[in-house]
């Protein structure tokens, strides 16, 4: 069945409209339009100290800064990441205010906002649609200039309205100067790492620029028996094909090689109801067992500098994963005195998916009413095509011996007792537009709307995944006012539409999540622009959300639709330079949300989160550079496991031995906090105890 294609021509025919009714720009008009595009569209954190967000386009595609944004914004960039040793999304979104990542095995991770899963991310502001809402293995960050956050409703952006958060990563690109730089790590565990990066103009007119970045990684674990390889490379091109036209390439790979990975966890209760207290280096991880996963991300992007400061592009991105693995899972209650109770779960699992994401868009000024406005229209298009396989191990339900489910000496069985699995087709085209209206000189409108039309089509292991949405409309409202030159006030209202993925007892798929959000607040441009602050609340009102109804006999959950839960919250931001050589990134979350009965729900989300990562560089000492990050959230709990309030430290140290070369402690952890990484399913493990890596960097 096609797609009912009316929304996506019409977004098409509008940006062509607007292509066709400018005419080209004189080559100095051109060079200014497409410089101020730069700045404010694709700004480069890597070579600044600050901690300050810079322009983004995440929330409706127009280059905003974070006070022109009405929404919360955090940014994690370049220069907190190599601070704190960040090399990896996890890691990042750990750090990041309003942010909670669910590590529910070592090699499979949630991430959720405002009390709901993130499912919404881009790349360099592209949505990009998560397949399972998850993230298989570790991305590495060496190839990101920054990291966004923009917490609510984003549907105009990234496909779907969902209320928790949409994760912008923003890609390094070549640069005209040529440099380079180095890093070589090792640290607790054996673990090394060495990440490389060049930079610079590929012919002498530097018409065509290049740039290239590489990552290894290789390490064992706090956990028993768990070690892990990594290799990431990224390549982009940049070429000036005329004055007006530029052309960028790029193509990403990273493998990541996993042996003795969690699939599952730990049991968290015995069968009299009390919880279990393993070792923290615990693991029920099998000698043979493995989880290997590869991604492959190849992109191109042509713009073009029209008159008047419009531009037109078209970007293209294109992704293959692919998970290939041999697992072991533990299931059942252990008795408290004897142990037994647990029992065996082999399985290979095989998976690969393939995406296809376009974007047309035109965008720029426009006067109206004697006042200069601004507008974009576009047009979007997506297509995932998902496959995986189960092949279940022979000795399904054997029981183990008390150690036997923790030693990893299960013996590696034949994976032919059943098969099963999944095959389906996501697809996805969309019209939107978004303009910012100059009310006054103070008072700016931010009105949208997006009309998306999606199908699904094949079945999950048994379960249909037939689906269609005809010309959804998601439209998007937000209002910004300076108050005066260091204060402005800001109100959005978002509305919700997600499709899902969770089936009910039917085995059919839940209707789609509906609902509003709503949120309003103060933000502040501090210290003389060199920093930035906001405090903000906000509610959101559902429908259908997906509530864990129970179990079929072969292991897979169902859910009923659960309506009236709302959420409703209250966060504080504060990112930038505080005062010369002292950097901080700090935010404050709540969120209380509550059932139709008014009753709280998802207590596995904290309620009350903070967040601090500061450095400040020893005036007396410009070489030397001290920080620290402290990570609070209260106490979780689910129907088997409760994790008490708790606190991580982490500190850091940086010494500039010379103009090109640094050294870098990092400590985490530093009071050794024992703590379970999340609560989300019935089974979990802890995080990681006190823990050291020393850098050394090169930069040319």
């Amino acid at each position: 069945m096609q797609l009912k294609p009316s929304p996506l021509h019409l977004a098409v025919v509008m940006a062509l409209s607007t292509y066709t009714m400018t005419q080209p720009a004189t080559a100095a008009e051109a060079a200014i339009d497409q410089e101020v595009v730069e700045i404010r569209g694709s700004a480069s954190t890597e070579n600044s100290e600050t901690y300050q967000a810079p322009a983004t386009r995440s929330a409706t595609g127009l280059a905003l800064t974070p006070l022109e944004t009405p929404q919360a914004l955090t940014s994690v960039n370049r220069q907190q990441m190599d601070d704190f040793g960040l090399d990896n999304l996890n890691d990042v979104l750990a750090i990041t205010p309003g942010v909670n990542v669910e590590r529910v095995e070592t090699d499979r991770t949630y991430y959720t906002a405002r009390g709901f899963d993130i499912t919404n991310f881009q790349l360099d502001g592209l949505g990009v649609p998560a397949v399972y809402g998850n993230q298989m293995g570790d991305l590495d960050t060496a190839l990101y200039d920054r990291v966004e956050v923009l917490r609510g409703a984003n549907g105009l952006m990234s496909g779907s309205g969902n209320p928790s958060a949409t994760v912008n990563l923003v890609r390094k690109r070549p640069t005209r100067e040529t440099q380079a730089s180095g890093n070589i790590s090792a640290g607790s565990w054996e673990r090394y790492r060495m990440q490389g990066d060049l930079s610079g103009a590929i012919n002498d007119a530097g018409t065509v620029r290049g740039r290239g970045v590489i990552a290894l990684e290789d390490g064992k674990s706090y956990l028993d028996r768990y070690e892990k390889q990594r290799d990431l490379f990224y390549g982009v091109l940049e070429a000036d094909l005329s004055e007006t036209t530029l052309l960028t390439l790029g193509h990403s790979r990273q493998q990541d090689d996993s042996d003795s990975p969690l699939w599952g966890a730990l049991p968290m209760q015995f069968t009299d109801g009390t919880p279990t207290d393993y070792d923290v280096s615990t693991s029920t991880s099998a000698d043979w067992s493995y989880w290997n996963n590869q991604t492959l991300n190849t992109f191109a992007e042509l713009r073009e500098t029209l008159a008047n400061g419009w531009t037109a592009t078209a970007r293209l991105t294109h992704t293959e994963t692919e998970s290939d693995s041999k697992l072991f899972y533990v299931y059942g209650t252990p008795d408290p005195d004897t142990g037994l109770g647990l029992k065996a779960y082999p399985s290979r699992y095989d998976m690969e998916t393939e995406q296809w994401v376009a974007d047309l868009h035109a965008s720029g000024p426009f006067e109206l009413g004697g006042r200069e406005h601004e507008l974009i229209v576009g047009a979007q298009w997506f297509k995932s095509e998902i496959w995986d396989e189960s092949n279940y191990g022979q000795g399904i339900g054997t029981d183990l011996s008390a150690t036997g489910a923790f030693d990893g000496s299960y013996p590696e069985p034949a994976f032919d007792a059943a098969v099963d699995g999944s095959e389906w087709v996501h697809k996805q085209s969309s019209a939107y537009t978004t303009g910012r209206f100059s009310l006054t000189d103070n008072l700016h409108l931010l009105a949208g709307l997006k009309a998306v039309t999606l199908e699904s089509e094949g079945s999950s292991y048994g379960s249909s995944r037939d689906t269609e949405y005809d010309l959804e409309l998601v439209p998007y409202a937000g209002l910004t006012y300076a108050l005066n030159d260091t204060y402005t006030w800001y109100a959005s209202y978002t509305e919700i539409f997600e499709a899902q993925e969770e089936q009910d007892e039917n085995r059919s798929l839940l209707d789609p999540l509906t609902g509003t959000t709503y949120e309003t607040g103060i933000k502040a441009d501090l210290f003389g622009g060199r920093a930035y602050g906001s405090v903000s609340i906000f509610r959101s009102e559902q429908e259908n959300v997906p509530e864990l109804a129970g179990t079929f006999g072969d292991g897979q959950s169902y859910y009923r639709g659960v309506d009236g839960v709302s959420s409703k919250g209250f966060e504080a931001d504060l990112s930038g330079e505080l005062m010369p050589g002292w950097q901080a990134n700090a935010g404050y979350a709540y969120v209380d949300i509550e059932d139709a009965d008014g009753n709280r729900t998802k207590t596995e989300t904290p309620r009350h989160m903070l967040k601090l990562a500061t450095t400040y560089r020893i005036p007396s000492m410009p070489q030397l550079k001290v920080g620290g990050s402290v990570r609070w959230q209260d106490e979780v709990s689910s129907a088997v496991a409760t994790q008490d309030a708790y606190t991580l430290v982490d500190l850091m140290a940086s010494y500039r031995i010379d103009k090109n070369l640094t050294a870098t402690l990092n400590i985490n952890n530093v009071t050794d906090e024992k703590y379970i990484n999340s609560v989300r399913w019935a089974q979990a493990y802890y995080g990681a105890p006190r823990n050291a890596m020393l850098t050394l960097g090169w930069k040319y």
